[in-house]
C-alpha cells in the first residue's frame, strides 16, 4: 500500500464502533450483505438504449450471488432479439458482479442489468419478504400461457383514431365499433396456446378457432374492423 508524504506523516486517530453495513431483506430474512455471495432473490430490471428506439425487461432468480436463472424481454428493435439470445445463454452461472462487468452487446440490457443490480444491492426485491425465496422456475410465470411476452402494441392517428393491435390477451384480430364510431371491445386470439396445440397435432383452423375470443360489448357493435387494414 503506498500512501502520500502528508498521510506518512499523520497521527492516528482511532476509529470508533463498528456498525457494518444495514441489513436488507432477503428472502424472508435480514442480511448483512458484504460480498456478492451474500445476495439472493428473485427481482426486474428494465433497460432502454442511448436513442430509446427499444427497450429490455430482464427478470433474474440469484442464490447466493450467483444467477440461475435469467428472462430476457425486449421490444421496439430487432437486433435486440439477437443480443437477448445471447445474454440468455451466458447470464446464469455469473456471479451479479460478473454480470455488471459484461458486454451484453445491447445497451437496453446492459441497462436492465444495472437498474435490476441496485434492486439487489439494496434490498428491493420481488422475493424480498418471501422465505425461502422463489424457486428456479418462477420467471416463467411472467409469461403466462404459451410462453410469450405479454405485449401491449396500440397505433393511432387524428385523422383517424386507434387501433389496438396487441394485448396481453393476444394477437387482436377484429374491433367492434358502436354505432357512434367509438371502440367497445375487440376480438383477439391467443396465439402461444395455438401455437402448442397445432404444435401437438390440432390442426391450424381448429386450433384458430378454438383459441379465438373477445373481450368488452364485442356482440354488441354496429361495426367490425380489421385493425391492420381498414
Amino acid at each position: 500500500m503506498n500512501y502520500t508524504h502528508e498521510i506518512e506523516h499523520m497521527c492516528p486517530v482511532a476509529k470508533g464502533p463498528h456498525h457494518g453495513p444495514a441489513p436488507i431483506p432477503e428472502e424472508g430474512r435480514w442480511v448483512k450483505a458484504y460480498e456478492i455471495k451474500d445476495i439472493s432473490g428473485l427481482s426486474h430490471g428494465v433497460g432502454w438504449c442511448a436513442p430509446q428506439q427499444g427497450a429490455c425487461k430482464l427478470t433474474l432468480n440469484v442464490k447466493e450471488g450467483i444467477i440461475q436463472e435469467a428472462l430476457v424481454e425486449t421490444v421496439g428493435c430487432s437486433g435486440m432479439t439477437h443480443s437477448a439470445a445471447m445474454s440468455a445463454e451466458i447470464l446464469p452461472g455469473k456471479t451479479l458482479l460478473e454480470m455488471l462487468n459484461t458486454d451484453l452487446v445491447c445497451d437496453a440490457i446492459n441497462v436492465a442489468a444495472r437498474e435490476i443490480f441496485q434492486q439487489f444491492a439494496y434490498g428491493r426485491t420481488q422475493s424480498a419478504f418471501s422465505e425461502d425465496g422463489l424457486p428456479i422456475g418462477a420467471g416463467m410465470e411472467d409469461l403466462g400461457k404459451g410462453l410469450r411476452s405479454q405485449v401491449g402494441t396500440m397505433y393511432s392517428t387524428l385523422a383517424k383514431g386507434v387501433r389496438y393491435l396487441e394485448m396481453t390477451e393476444g394477437y387482436v384480430t377484429r374491433m367492434a365499433l358502436d354505432d357512434g364510431g367509438q371502440v367497445i371491445g375487440y376480438e383477439f386470439v391467443q396465439l402461444g396456446v395455438m401455437m402448442e396445440d397445432i404444435r401437438k397435432g390440432v390442426d391450424a383452423a381448429k386450433a384458430l378457432a378454438k383459441n379465438t375470443r373477445n373481450y368488452g360489448r364485442f356482440d354488441e357493435a354496429a361495426k367490425y374492423i380489421d385493425p391492420r387494414e381498414e
